[in-house]
């Protein structure tokens, strides 16, 4: 089949790949303009760019793919499909109705929950115990397509986004190439999806900021590793930003039971504000108080500094226990 491919993150990397290995004919790859980075604001190929110049493909970067020049190279390429993961622009009904066998999309979701730019993150931020992939035909809708394959995984308990990430990614292109085959043979279904659905916003850093007040020990847990590696979750300290890379969650009966000593101060325990330091030592380690539970923080990162391991971290920086976190 004659496929333009289009995409821009690492994420997308291996369906690119996994399309070229089935013997499809790749005869464009789309991706975002390259971007400056670091202090030196040096120009960076997205990921996809470089592993389809490493493919020998041809590659295009428009700035909006609705611009009537690149439109009309699109219909120059006559495309049989065109393949969409994690692109980054929105198509126009000029392009979604160029292909004869429609646009493509591979979704990091169990499509209907989690449309949108974010569903890897929000599947972990919620506390989902599965999550999947997707593809789809696409539409003039945000995720909204006839869905043709789906295959679900389990979301560990400690998993970050970032290794569900590289999960999906891999199944995203496997399920990719099992759906163009279909597509081929004239197989495919079209399921169409239905109004229960949820959206997956894109993330903002206002949200890193970690509510003690009003979320569980499990909520700040899910929430630090939803945003780990992307931005990682955060508290003030003394006025110091610290971030949160890794935590655990106990309950306060675990807590009781893992330091007897805490038992003739039951009372005082159960009532202390959420966010108050209870153990902080570079051999016990770091627990916090929180909402319906504690945390113990594993990987943490001291504000203009690097992020370690919590015993490395405190063998540097004094946190009092009894102060909070704010």
């Amino acid at each position: 089949m004659k496929i333009v491919f289009m995409g821009t993150p690492d994420f997308s990397v291996n369906a690119l790949e996994n399309i070229v290995k089935a013997g499809h004919d790749v005869v464009g790859v789309i991706t975002q303009p390259d971007k400056p980075k670091g202090r030196g604001g040096k120009m960076q190929y997205t990921p996809v760019k470089e592993k389809a110049l490493e493919l020998g493909l041809d590659v295009y970067q428009p700035q909006r793919v609705k611009e009537t020049e690149f439109i009309e190279k699109l219909k120059e390429m006559n495309p049989d499909a065109i393949v969409v993961i994690a692109f980054g622009q929105i198509l126009p009904k000029a392009i979604l109705d160029m292909p004869k066998y429609g646009c493509i999309n591979v979704h990091a979701s169990l499509l209907p929950k989690y449309r949108g730019a974010a569903p890897i993150q929000w599947s972990v931020i919620d506390g989902e115990k599965e999550t999947g992939v997707t593809t789809m035909y696409m539409s003039a809708g945000m995720d909204t397509g006839d869905m043709i394959l789906k295959r679900e995984v389990t979301i560990g308990d400690n998993e970050t986004t970032g290794e569900l990430w590289d999960r999906l990614s891999k199944i995203g292109g496997e399920l990719l190439v099992e759906t163009v085959k279909k597509i081929e043979n004239g197989e495919a279904p079209r399921i169409k999806q239905g109004d229960d659905f949820t959206m997956a916003p894109m993330l903002n850093k206002e949200m890193s900021k970690i509510d003690w007040e009003n979320k569980t020990a499990i909520e700040i847990k899910n929430l630090v590793r939803g945003l780990n590696p992307i931005m990682g979750a955060y508290s003030f300290y003394d006025g110091k930003k610290i971030k949160f890379w890794k935590v655990q969650a106990y309950s306060d009966e675990q807590i009781l039971q893992m330091f007897p000593e805490l038992e003739e101060y039951k009372d005082r325990f159960l009532d202390l504000p959420e966010g108050t330091i209870l153990f902080s030592d570079s051999k016990i380690g770091l627990y916090i108080k929180a909402k319906e539970g504690n945390i113990k923080v594993l990987e943490i990162q001291g504000e203009n500094a690097k992020k370690m391991k919590t015993e490395d971290f405190l063998r540097g920086t004094y946190l009092a226990a009894g102060l909070c976190f704010e």
